[in-house]
């Protein structure tokens, strides 16, 4: 069972366990300057407004009828993270217009074990971006299809899709009784009309990030059992058009927020592996190398920052962090 209930994709499972549900919220975020150097995890906003599609079924295009859903406004170059939370552990896929963010691979619904295509959820608390080696993801970042910058566009050839698809696979009921109490994933603070364009997510700058192995084992997942939501993304400016309701207003530029002296944040999980990135993501483009491609001039607010102000968000299990003496 799949909900719409304050802004939260909510998947439900109570066929497979009384316990088997997880949230999934589209988080607004700053822009991190995309110089080929890497950063901390940039802070989280508010939540972008999600809508029903069949709500505004007389606006939308054919295409977002048929593929059902929901949809959030973004601005051009605006960047996002997707929130995962939930204490039953779920194989979560998340695409950007049907291509893994995680292997750079077609969409498609089932789990692959090797090389592994899914999240593990409460163990990935989140996700910021395209991996594209060990440690390292690309900010997902707004664009409009049809202009080149999006993943889609340069692993297809094609601006066919757009949007961000996810599917959800819950833990087998017998493995999630043999487990021990679950562990907690902790926040990170702070705690359209028919003309309208298609938006797609296009890789941005480089944030330090891992995406972790699953070390629960490929067999438990309930793979009888699925949900999956088709998320379309607007552009804000034409948001207002298709709802009636206005869009949020932007976020800052990261510079503008450095120089507040604002947080930046660090996780750690000292107990998990990560993933060795994909290959078919890492020879990606990013937005400002293809602004400069495309003769469009300098990503505009992409002035390079240094975090000082970096908060530590740990996995509250066993790490101990040693500090300045």
């Amino acid at each position: 069972m799949l909900e719409l209930i304050h802004n939260q994709l909510r998947f439900q499972f109570p066929d497979v366990h009384e316990d088997a549900s997880c949230q999934v919220e589209f988080i607004r975020t700053l822009r991190i300057p995309d110089d080929n150097r890497d950063y901390p995890l940039p802070p989280g906003f508010d939540n972008f407004p999600l809508d029903h599609i069949d709500d505004y079924e007389a606006n939308i295009p054919d295409s977002w009828r048929m593929h059902g859903g929901i949809f959030f406004p973004m601005y051009q170059a605006e960047a996002m993270w997707i929130n995962f939370d939930g204490d039953y552990p779920m194989a979560i896929k998340v695409a950007t217009g049907k291509m893994n963010a995680v292997t750079g691979e077609v969409w498609k619904n089932e789990l692959t074990r090797n090389p592994q295509d899914y999240l593990v959820v409460p163990d990935q608390p989140w996700l910021d971006g395209f991996c594209v080696e060990k440690g390292l993801i690309r900010q997902f970042v707004c664009m409009p299809l049809g202009e080149g910058f999006t993943a889609e566009e340069q692993l297809t050839g094609e601006p066919k899709h757009g949007g961000i698809q996810i599917v959800v696979y819950p833990m087998k009921a017998s493995a999630y009784e043999e487990l021990s109490t679950p562990a907690s994933t902790g926040l990170r603070e702070p705690n359209y009309c028919k003309a309208a364009p298609d938006m797609g997510l296009a890789p941005g700058g480089i944030m330090r990030q891992e995406i972790y192995e699953d070390d629960y084992g490929f067999e438990v997942w309930e793979q009888s059992a699925k949900s999956r939501c088709f998320v379309h993304i607007v552009n804000s400016l034409q948001y207002l058009e298709l709802t009636g309701k206005e869009p949020p207003t932007k976020a800052p530029s990261s510079k503008q927020y450095t120089d507040a002296r604002l947080p930046w944040f660090e996780y750690y999980d000292a107990d998990k592996k990560a993933l060795e990135g994909s290959k078919n993501l890492a020879h990606l483009d990013s937005v400002a190398v293809n602004h400069l491609k495309e003769g469009k001039g300098i990503l505009q607010g992409n002035d390079p920052v240094s975090p000082g102000n970096i908060k530590i968000i740990q996995s509250g299990k066993h790490l101990v962090r040693e500090g300045e003496f």
